[in-house]
């Protein structure tokens, strides 16, 4: 099987081409890290295999995710690489086809969104730049498939690419360094003339993988022995005569120049989005007019109709027939109390929160999340971080694993390890049905105001935390933050929806797994009690449990055994919580327990509980995650404690200040 390396700068629309090359889509995004570890797809009506690597600026990787694709080169032979670059910002893109150009393997350089570049009334002699670069050239538009089965075609024919290593003219005492150590490895090493150059290149580069190779292989000493060595002045003049020659590379290729319309309506825009004062009150309502759409215009009704099919259409059914077969109470209780309602009444919340996925992928696909990283960049740098780590925050929005898996792009150890620790401060979709259930409950005219006040508290408390833990760990060096501003684009309705698919598909999976088990399981402590099976709730094992923490609850306003109970079953999955009442409450219909929520709670407590909900314990998978990324129980037993301890101070001066205002 053909094995071919999809390699490119973050933002180049790699991914997006990796989804249409393969047919199999993989989550699209405009911040750097996205694809924090490799992807494997398969080319379609083909047996050649696709590996999509991270993005990366260099083969001297400063991050995780940069140093896989060092690594990969240093220890694969692909049989073909595939380079893609933005046809609009070639000057940079080509500093890394450079470094894999030299590495001497058959590459495809391909010029992808090329509509921009046309659009902005610039265009390359493409045979000029094949042959100075001597590797094929390709143009696309993945984002509009144009080019794809062309491109498709040359990736089949892959047996017929020759490989021909570039060698720039590095001039000097730095040719000879060169030459010298690549004599060496030749000779001492075996290594082949091609890789032994590429090897001293990047050695001399002071490319960290590669020099890590070195170590291991015993090649240091000899890939630094020259009298003349001069590690950062060598490292200096690479880059100068790279520059140089992709400089005249692109005077001599470019072949017009016209007045474009879309670099300056994306200019345009940018002064106003990205304006110092104007950028964050921007943000906000942006976030605002998304939650509006997603919990009062649209996702709201959407999901009152669900909840009525799954509470009574449903639910009647299903009694009905046990009852006609005679189905022995216990098990009517488990499916229709237990199942239908638990799980049912987490399901009633999917178009909420696919309609919130949706508006997410729309600022995504638009270009306009890259601008809320380069936004609140100036906000971040307050508390001693920057947007590179508020870019796995915004990812955390959506599911905090994954959110502290992107903290993978953060090169400084203690910078990431703060950003970990508060990535569960973050209101993951996860929390979304209990918010839901409050807001209709309490909140119903101001839904959209309290859900983005959720967030923005949880945005608060991670930026204050992160400040004390800056502190704590005296965090001085800081990563290196450059992003990407695409173009503006007119969001398309096809990769909206795999954005939203791709986001949301996993909490329909948890509801026909953790969240089913969670249900059966606060099902047996609300159903089974110290006398034997129940009716009656209040005897039940969970009535216990709830009752006896009754006083450690009741000063942030949860004097409820149910809730109680259903925030112990958060700790599993945050969906837990809504489905546990539901069970707990013995119904499947969301407006009925809405109605026995508003009997015993005031809407301080209710939005107390919010708070709770949104600071306390992690899930057991994002333990699990802060665990395996910081590689210690401590880290993960340290977060628990914390959470636990912020989330019941904030909960506490919230409902003591707020029951004296209110």
């Amino acid at each position: 099987m053909a094995n071919v390396a999809l390699i490119g700068n973050p933002n180049t629309g790699k991914t997006t081409l990796f989804n249409s090359l393969t047919d199999k889509y993989a989550f699209v995004g405009n911040w750097t890290g996205v694809t924090v570890e490799k992807k494997v797809g398969t080319l379609k009506n083909s047996d050649i295999q696709i590996v999509d690597l991270p993005g990366a600026y260099s083969l001297n990787p400063l991050t995780k995710d940069e140093a896989v694709v060092t690594n990969y080169l240093l220890t694969n032979r692909p049989d073909l690489i595939l380079n893609i670059t933005n046809a609009s910002q070639l000057k940079r893109n080509l500093l890394l086809t450079i470094e894999v150009l030299e590495r001497g393997l058959p590459v495809i350089l391909i010029l992808n969104m090329i509509d921009d570049l046309r659009r902005s009334g610039q265009s390359y002699d493409l045979d000029l730049i094949s042959h100075r670069l001597g590797c094929q050239v390709a143009t696309t538009n993945a984002r509009g498939h144009k080019g794809i089965n062309a491109l498709r075609q040359q990736i089949l024919n892959y047996q017929n690419i020759s490989s021909q290593p570039l060698q720039l003219d590095y001039s000097g005492m730095l040719q000879q360094a060169i030459r010298q150590a690549t004599e060496a490895l030749q000779n001492d090493f075996d290594y082949d003339a091609t890789t032994a150059r590429w090897l001293t290149i990047e050695f001399i580069n002071q490319s960290k993988a590669v020099r890590e190779y070195a170590s291991a292989k015993g090649l240091t000493p000899l890939l630094s022995q020259a009298p003349y060595y001069d590690a950062q002045k060598f490292a200096d003049q690479i880059y100068e005569n790279r520059l140089d020659f992709i400089e005249k590379l692109l005077a001599d290729a470019r072949q017009s120049v016209t007045s474009g319309g879309q670099p300056e309506v994306t200019s345009k825009i940018d002064k106003v989005v990205t304006n110092p004062i104007l950028g964050l009150p921007i943000f906000a309502g942006i976030f605002y007019l998304m939650f509006k759409i997603s919990f009062e215009w649209v996702g709201t009704p959407l999901s009152n109709l669900l909840d009525w099919f799954l509470s009574v259409p449903v639910s009647n059914t299903v009694n009905h027939f046990l009852i006609q077969v005679g189905a022995m109470a216990p098990l009517r209780s488990l499916v229709v109390n237990g199942i239908i309602a638990g799980v049912g009444g987490v399901l009633a919340f999917i178009p909420q929160i696919f309609t919130l996925f949706a508006c997410i992928s729309l600022l995504e696909d638009s270009g306009y999340m890259a601008r809320a990283a380069l936004v609140t960049d100036r906000l971040m740098q307050l508390i001693g971080l920057n947007g590179k780590s508020f870019i796995p925050l915004i990812i955390g929005f959506g599911c905090n694993v994954t959110g502290i898996m992107a903290a993978r792009t953060i090169e400084q150890p203690k910078e990431r390890l703060v950003t970990t620790l508060i990535m569960p401060f973050m209101s993951c979709s996860a929390r979304l049905p209990i918010y839901g259930l409050v807001v209709a409950a309490f909140f119903p005219k101001h839904q959209a105001l309290i859900v983005l006040s959720i967030y923005f508290l949880g945005i608060f408390v991670a930026l204050l935390v992160a400040k004390f833990y800056q502190l704590l760990f005296h965090v001085k060096e800081r990563s290196v933050f450059i992003i990407e501003l695409p173009e503006y684009h007119l969001p398309r309705l096809d990769i909206i929806w795999h954005g939203t698919w791709d986001k949301g598909k996993g909490f329909i999976k948890k509801a026909g797994t953790i969240i089913f088990a969670g249900t059966v399981l606060i099902w047996l402590l609300s159903s089974f009690g110290p006398s034997g099976f129940v009716t009656d709730s209040t005897k039940s094992f969970a009535a216990v449990l709830g009752h006896a923490l009754v006083p450690f609850f009741k000063p942030i306003g949860i004097a409820e055994w149910q809730a109680i109970s259903a925030l112990f079953t958060g700790v599993l999955a945050k969906e837990v919580i809504t489905s546990s009442m539901m069970v707990m409450f013995h119904t499947s219909n969301k407006a009925v327990l809405i109605a026995a929520l508003s009997q015993f709670m005031t809407p301080v407590a209710a939005y107390s509980m919010m708070i709770f909900v949104l600071l306390y314990i992690p899930c057991f998978a994002t333990l699990a995650t802060i665990k395996q990324e910081t590689g210690s129980t401590k880290w993960m037993l340290f977060s628990v404690v914390m959470s636990l301890a912020i989330a019941y101070v904030t909960s506490f001066i919230v409902f003591q200040v707020g029951s004296l205002l209110f």
